[in-house]
């Protein structure tokens, strides 16, 4: 029976060791996963950044009535005032175009 208890005792030894060294393969393998996993979060958390910034960037986004209200308010205005400037200097013109013809119709005669 000793002889049995010896055998019994130097498999569990050797049981033992190989789970140690198992333990540790494992340790280290779980560590190279976590610090690999980490690299991969941080590359997707820059990449879903900058999808969300082509996002706001690219996508197009639908006016609501007042801001299409409040563009075509202005594109009238800006529209009036160069009708005003045209207008006035239009009539500049011909002015300028009636004393100029006057003077010399009057040099004619």
């Amino acid at each position: 029976q000793t002889k049995e208890n010896e055998i019994e005792k130097a498999t569990k030894d050797q049981d033992v060791k190989y789970k140690t060294k198992e333990s540790k393969d494992l340790d280290k393998s779980v560590a190279e996963a976590t610090s690999d996993r980490s690299g991969v979060q941080e590359e997707l958390d820059a990449v879903q950044a900058y999808l969300k910034k082509l996002h706001e960037q690219c996508d197009e986004k639908a006016e609501t009535f007042e801001e299409r209200k409040a563009r075509f308010e202005s594109e009238i205005a800006g529209l009036k005032e160069a009708l005003q400037v045209l207008e006035s200097e239009t009539a500049l013109v011909q002015r300028g175009a009636r004393r100029h013809l006057r003077s010399v119709a009057a040099h004619r005669f």
